[in-house]
């Protein structure tokens, strides 16, 4: 036999024989690769998903105008922003709405809101008030939901609404956005400020200027 043949035949076995002695050695670390990136995979899946906000704005106003007007302007300590669009004032917030001579006609305010955007949807909880300013009208209760696309209030809580000297109270109230029309669905009772000696004096709003830029 040639000694070129065998020089071709020696070649042949060491590249077979290192080809063995690494595949086999490619084969567990592929084996432990595949087992780190499952084990990985696994932990991510493990984890429990955010569902908190994506952003926060801290004391902030907010201005709607029409025409060059202002209409209405929020002021709150605490805003946060999710993912899907919702919104949440977890210190509440404040609303007040302007006629064109730039005086509060009404505002609503509550310790907690949550504005869910799928339905467009606000609901106020914890020490709810809306007041119109033109008939000195005002609503407390402890649950209520505003309607920003319908401009209406609604809730199916126990309600008390103040009118003049009376007192009227109920369970679920509806109402316009600037509380000049309202009934209450279960009445309750009504009876006057002169009967419930332990309420403190009524205070009234006085008619402020609208912010303007």
């Amino acid at each position: 036999m040639s000694e070129d043949l065998l020089t071709n035949i020696t070649t042949k076995k060491n590249i077979i024989a290192a080809w063995k002695h690494f595949s086999g050695r490619f084969l567990i670390l592929g084996l432990l690769l595949t087992i780190l990136s499952c084990n990985q995979r696994k932990d991510l899946i493990d984890q429990p998903l955010y569902e908190g906000p994506l952003s926060s704005m801290d004391s902030a106003v907010t201005l709607l105008s029409d025409s060059a007007i202002i209409v209405m302007k929020m002021s709150f300590s605490k805003q946060n922003n999710f993912e899907n669009g919702d919104r949440e004032w977890p210190e509440g917030f404040h609303i007040d709405w302007f006629n064109s001579r730039g005086q509060v006609t009404s505002y609503f305010k509550a310790n907690y809101v949550y504005f869910t955007k799928s339905e467009n949807l606000y609901r106020a909880e914890g020490n709810v008030v809306v007041r119109s300013n033109s008939k000195k009208d005002e609503l407390n209760t402890e649950e209520l939901y505003w309607d920003q696309s319908g401009e209406k209030f609604y809730t199916e809580k126990f309600v008390t609404i103040i009118s003049d000297d009376e007192v009227h109270t109920g369970e679920g109230m509806e109402s316009n956005q600037d509380f000049t029309e309202y009934r209450i669905l279960k009445p309750s009772g009504t009876f006057t400020m002169e009967d419930n000696p332990n309420r403190p004096p009524q205070r009234e709003i006085p008619l402020k200027p609208a912010y303007r830029d």
